[in-house]
């Protein structure tokens, strides 16, 4: 029972957060690329770069949960 409830709240924290980060990044890249348009390319680049590492997290806390599930 305790492991099922530390299953899940490890993959809701480990989700939310990230989520919240690749909204922010997206948001943030948006307004750059109004306020200039040329630089367009560089920070599509960029943001795409901080969306995978957010990412990453999210996936480490997949692992760390499964890890919680079967040992």
């Amino acid at each position: 029972m305790i492991k099922t409830i530390m299953v899940g709240l490890t993959i809701v924290l480990g989700s939310i957060f990230p989520a919240l980060t690749i909204g922010k990044i997206g948001a943030q890249a948006m307004e750059s690329i109004g306020r200039n348009p040329e630089a367009e390319s560089g920070i599509r680049t960029t943001m795409i770069l901080a969306i995978a590492f957010a990412e990453a997290i999210a996936i480490y806390a997949l692992v760390v949960a499964l890890i919680i599930k079967f040992v």
